[in-house]
């Protein structure tokens, strides 16, 4: 779901119940959902690719939380700089926004940015441990290239794969002495090679085909994707098997049951959206991958500090969340994003300090994130700190 949420703040001195908040989505029946039960919400629908809709709906607020595909960032920033209104995202700085740094200090704006879970929460808690130490090597897994299998608790089958660029963290952090600085991400065994057959199949790409119509069978896509010689199971499974080269027989039947999973050889009219095959996978995962009444999310999150003090000696520590989803309620993705933005966002209303320097801002410093970390533990959400 895409959603730009704009606030109007009232008062001088912050108070929650002083603001009005109006959800903003491409269709009105899902912002009125989100503005369902709060009677300073009014619901807007909006199309974020339209600078003539965004436009007044950014000129007529005082904040816009920003949480729709980091694509459109940049552009409701240049209007919220048009119009100097302050801007909240939980995505990562990106260079387009960066750009716009020297423009929002120039309009005396602030411009927040990672104030999610990841990013976000990670950093709350990666400033505070770094310092508490000298030198800091943090690893959220052993070895960078190929998913491996990582141990964060008891009861879970993780591998860990590297998350983009994690060199740039070295200097965000101030660690320039760190002999290892890695960021990653956390999967169930399995995902990351099933993930990777849809890449070498083809399934991510974003270029048009004309031959994706409606009325074509999943089958029948797959066949054009991976030139297969005709769309019965047994034709595609061969081909799958020549492109995707499969480790061992354990690992075959387990993507191709994957994909069989999906719908991909089925005789079904495919959901086509979009004219690509990744807008085409992404309806289908939509539909088969959306909670059913009475399942619940998980969020992990781990960070692991390899501390060497001054005297020599070693420590590895970890700080580890592990947070479920209500089955009736938030869902532990929905909380531990929202809330951190929202605590983030009450701070910047509120004048506190640390978050009122115009310019494009981001959770790297210790007077930024302990007041949000404090706060957001409050809400429940707090990191297990260990020292292995």
């Amino acid at each position: 779901m895409h959603q730009l949420s704009t606030t109007t703040h009232h008062h001088h001195h912050f108070k929650p119940d002083g603001n009005h908040h109006d959800p903003a989505c491409r269709t009105l029946s899902t912002a009125q959902k989100l503005a369902t039960g709060f009677p300073r919400a009014t619901a807007v629908a909006l199309d974020v690719s339209s600078t003539t809709e965004l436009d007044p709906q950014i000129a007529s607020h005082n904040l816009v939380i920003s949480l729709v595909p980091y694509v459109h960032h940049a552009s409701i920033i240049k209007l919220a700089i048009k119009h100097r209104v302050n801007v909240v995202t939980t995505s990562y700085v990106s260079d387009a926004i960066r750009m716009l740094d020297a423009p929002a200090k120039e309009a005396g704006i602030v411009i927040l940015n990672e104030v999610g879970v990841d990013p976000g929460v990670d950093h709350l808690y990666a400033i505070k441990k770094i310092g508490e130490g000298k030198k800091v090597e943090i690893s959220n897994k052993d070895l960078m290239g190929t998913a491996k299998p990582y141990f964060v608790l008891d009861g879970y089958n993780f591998v860990a794969y590297p998350n983009r660029n994690s060199l740039p963290f070295q200097e965000v952090y101030n660690i320039p002495e760190a002999e290892t600085v890695l960021r990653g991400s956390l999967r169930y065994e399995g995902n990351p090679a099933l993930v990777k057959a849809l890449i070498d199949l083809g399934w991510l790409d974003t270029q048009p085909k004309e031959w994706l119509k409606t009325g074509i069978t999943w089958a029948e896509v797959l066949q054009k994707a991976i030139g297969a010689e005709e769309p019965s199971e047994n034709a595609l499974v061969s081909r799958v098997e020549k492109i995707c080269q499969f480790s061992d027989e354990a690992e075959r039947e387990r993507i191709l049951s994957g994909l069989r999973w999906i719908g991909l050889f089925s005789s079904e009219p495919a959901i086509v959206r979009g004219e690509n095959l990744l807008d085409t996978l992404c309806a289908q995962l939509e539909k088969e991958l959306s909670y059913q009444p009475g399942e619940r999310d998980l969020v992990v999150l781990q960070h692991k500090f390899v501390v060497e003090w001054q005297d020599g000696k070693k420590e590895t520590f970890t700080s580890t969340l592990e947070l479920y989803g209500e089955p009736q309620g938030y869902s532990g993705m929905a909380k531990s994003v929202g809330v951190t933005c929202d605590v983030a966002t009450q701070l910047l209303l509120d004048g506190y300090e640390a978050l009122s320097a115009p310019g494009v801002l981001a959770p790297y410093k210790k007077e930024i994130c302990d007041p949000i970390r404090e706060l957001v533990e409050r809400e429940g959400i707090k990191l297990v700190e260990t020292l292995v």
